[in-house]
C-alpha cells in the first residue's frame, strides 16, 4: 500500500473489464482522467459469468475490509447471455437466474456501506449487456471452441432485464446495448472482434460513466472535476513562467488528452 490514500474505484466484471486497459480501453481512459484523484482497480475475469462472480464476491469485496471502495462499476451479462451448450457446460446462465445473481451481487455491495462513515458510501454503477456484431463473430469461428451462440436478441433481453433490476433497486445503470448503437457503423467501429470493445467503443462507455457521475446527486461527488487533485499546491520547483519570476502549476493540465472530457 502506497500513500496518500485515495478513493478507490473498482471495475468488476468479465472480459469487457479485464481488457479495458487494451486498445485504448475505458479502464485506461478512466485511470488517466482520475490520475491524482482516485485509484482505478481492475478486477476483470475473462470468460466469467454471474455464477463465477458470486463464488468470489466475498473475496473481492470483503465486508470487513478497513477501506471500502468509493465506487464499483459492475459488468456481467455478455457471457451469461450466450446460448446454452447441449453438454450443459459453458457460460450460459438462464435469464431468471442471471437477474437473481445480479441482485445478490448488488445487495452484497450495498451492504458494505454499513462499515463506512455516511460521507463515504460505496456507490455503484452497472453496465448492461452490450450488443455484438453477429456477422463478425460467425466469421471468427475457431476449431478451438464450439460454436459461439451470441445474438443481439439475447443480448437485448439480458440488457433490459439488468436495467429493470437496477431501477427497482435504485442503482445507477448504463444502457450499453443502446448507447453503443448510437454511433454510425457501430457494428464495425465499436468492437475489435465483434464482442470486445475497440477504442471508439470504450470512449462511448467513458462518456456514459462520466455523465452518470456528473448527474448523480452523491455526496461527495465522484465526478473528476469535483474531486481534489493530490499534491496540487503551487511550488517553487514547478516550471518557470515566461516572465522569469513565477512558476506554472501543472497539476490540473489536461491539454495532452485526445478528448477534453466533461
Amino acid at each position: 500500500m502506497v500513500g496518500p490514500e485515495r478513493p478507490q474505484f473498482v471495475l468488476f466484471g468479465s472480459s469487457i473489464v479485464q481488457l479495458s486497459y487494451g486498445h485504448g480501453g475505458w479502464g485506461a481512459i478512466l485511470s488517466d482522467i482520475y490520475s491524482r484523484k482516485a485509484d482505478i482497480l481492475l478486477r476483470g475475469y475473462f470468460g466469467w459469468n454471474s455464477r463465477r462472480a458470486l463464488q468470489v464476491l466475498h473475496k473481492v469485496f470483503p465486508k470487513d475490509a478497513a477501506v471500502q471502495p468509493s465506487l464499483v462499476i459492475v459488468y456481467f451479462g455478455g457471457n451469461d447471455s450466450m446460448g446454452p451448450h447441449s453438454s450443459g457446460l459453458g457460460p450460459h446462465v438462464p435469464l431468471p437466474e442471471y437477474v437473481e445473481n445480479m441482485e445478490k451481487i448488488l445487495i452484497h455491495l450495498q451492504m458494505t456501506i454499513e462499515f463506512q462513515n455516511l460521507s463515504e458510501k460505496t456507490r455503484i454503477i452497472v453496465l448492461s449487456c452490450p450488443p455484438v456484431n453477429e456477422d463478425k463473430i460467425r466469421g471468427n469461428t475457431s476449431g478451438i471452441f464450439s460454436e459461439l451462440l451470441r445474438t443481439n436478441e439475447l443480448c437485448q433481453s439480458y440488457s433490459e432485464a439488468c436495467i429493470k433490476l437496477c431501477r427497482e433497486m435504485d442503482v445507477k445503470v448504463i444502457d450499453l446495448f443502446n448507447a453503443l448503437q448510437s454511433t454510425d457503423d457501430w457494428m464495425n467501429a465499436c468492437f475489435t472482434d465483434g464482442i470486445h470493445l475497440s477504442a471508439k467503443g470504450s470512449k462511448i462507455v467513458v462518456k456514459e460513466i462520466l455523465r452518470v457521475l456528473k448527474e448523480a446527486e452523491w455526496e461527495p461527488c465522484l465526478h473528476w472535476k469535483s474531486m481534489p487533485t493530490e499534491f496540487s499546491e503551487d511550488s517553487a520547483f514547478d516550471l518557470v513562467a515566461a516572465d522569469g519570476k513565477t512558476t506554472l502549476n501543472p497539476s490540473e493540465w489536461t491539454f495532452y488528452r485526445e478528448i477534453q472530457w466533461d
